[in-house]
């Protein structure tokens, strides 16, 4: 028997094998073909950097930090960051593109820099170099652009505007200050208060930002349970500012406690029986309880621990003042007769008060000389007491403030 073998397989099954693997191989090719070219963008990028043509370096790194092959790629947002930083910087690029913008994206693009080198650090050390760099111009660029805002009015991004100066200096307590400006301005009051919160619970927040707060509590939510527990933080913060003992107080005599508020400035003092301040307040709440010559004695003592207290002395000045303007008053509606009889000796004893005011006005004047209430204060003294040259002189410091 003669077998007969038949070759089954196409006669073209060899040249299909050879068009696929050319087929494979040529995608191969056209592939990294697209990644070099890609790859060579950012080469490119670099290049025009390095040469200073900045225009066409951005042109090429925009393309790269796109482009799939790229676009996770650290050296890529690396060099975005360098190029964009310098057009930010350049005094003819810079026109191209608005350098608060350009900074921005410098900044974005070197944050990605750490997120995309999870091995090899590589460029993280450079990029986050630079990052720190730039975090005072975008702070910068940003309050800028809030304060450009604010004074157009525009509160609700003027406010954008600083919570993003916020962001990159955390702990500088300006930006907090003006996007709770402009929170207020945009009757975003929750807003306001909350960024003054903030600035409370870091430690950094001043006289004037519990006043702001204690304007919220009290004025706009009309809260005094509320008010009272910004007061007493206020205290704790600044145990010697006078207007945040003063509306502690007020609270307390507001709800009926006047003998608790007094109880609590005594207690205050005998802790600290030097401190001038308290005596002032207590000579305030003394006044306010229609008690003028108690008070009288807290402000006696005040001025005797400190000349130069500014209150004590001012309300001392007011204590006498009054006194004499009193007694001219009750001369000037006299009959004749009853002038005749009595004027004269009142009006004389209305000088020694008016005699008893003029050098502790003239304290205060000396301890805040462009203080106006305390200036038409000296004017008057010095009318009530016949000295034309000093009530001029002080009549030409009032013209001035």
């Amino acid at each position: 028997m003669i077998l007969i073998f038949i070759n089954t397989e196409q006669p073209n099954s060899n040249l299909k094998k050879a068009m696929k693997k050319f087929l494979l191989t040529a995608a191969a090719v056209v592939s990294m073909q697209v990644a070099f070219a890609q790859t060579s963008a950012i080469t490119n990028a670099i290049m025009h950097q390095q040469k200073g043509t900045l225009d066409k370096a951005k042109a090429e790194i925009d393309k790269a930090v796109v482009h799939e092959k790229t676009m996770n790629n650290a050296k890529a947002w690396y060099y975005k960051g360098v190029i964009y930083q310098d057009m930010a910087n350049h005094p003819i690029y810079g026109k191209l593109m608005d350098p608060a913008e350009a900074s921005k994206q410098a900044y974005e693009a070197f944050s990605k820099v750490p997120e995309l080198e999870t091995k090899k650090k590589e460029f993280t050390d450079e990029a986050n170099k630079r990052k720190e760099a730039l975090m005072s111009n975008m702070y910068a660029f940003a309050l800028n652009a809030g304060v450009e805002h604010y004074n157009n009015k525009n509160f609700a991004e003027a406010q954008k505007a600083y919570l993003n100066a916020i962001s990159y200096k955390p702990e500088d307590t300006t930006a907090y200050i003006y996007a709770a400006y402009a929170a207020a301005g945009n009757e975003d009051y929750a807003g306001a208060k909350k960024l003054y919160n903030q600035l409370v619970d870091k430690n950094l927040a001043s006289a004037n930002v519990y006043n702001q707060l204690l304007y919220i509590s009290s004025n706009v939510e009309k809260n005094d349970q509320e008010t009272l527990a910004v007061l007493e933080k206020a205290r704790a913060k600044y145990p010697d500012n006078r207007n945040f003992m003063l509306q502690e107080l007020d609270l307390y005599l507001k709800s009926g406690r006047e003998q608790e508020s007094m109880a609590k400035l005594d207690a205050a003092i005998k802790a600290d029986p030097n401190n001038a301040n308290l005596y002032t307040v207590r000579g305030n709440m003394l006044e306010r309880m229609k008690k003028p010559d108690d008070a009288l004695a807290s402000y006696k003592k005040a001025a005797e621990l400190d000349p130069t207290n500014f209150d004590a002395q001012y309300n001392l000045g007011v204590y006498y003042f009054n006194k004499g303007a009193n007694l001219n008053n009750k001369a000037n509606k006299m009959s004749l007769a009853e002038y005749q009889k009595n004027g004269k000796a009142m009006q004389t004893e209305a000088k020694k008060f008016f005699t008893q005011a003029l050098p502790h006005f003239e304290s205060a004047y000396k301890v805040q000389p462009k203080d106006r209430t305390t200036v038409q204060s000296l004017l008057k003294v010095y009318t009530a007491l016949d000295r034309p040259a000093d009530a001029k002189r002080m009549d030409a410091v009032l013209q001035q403030l």
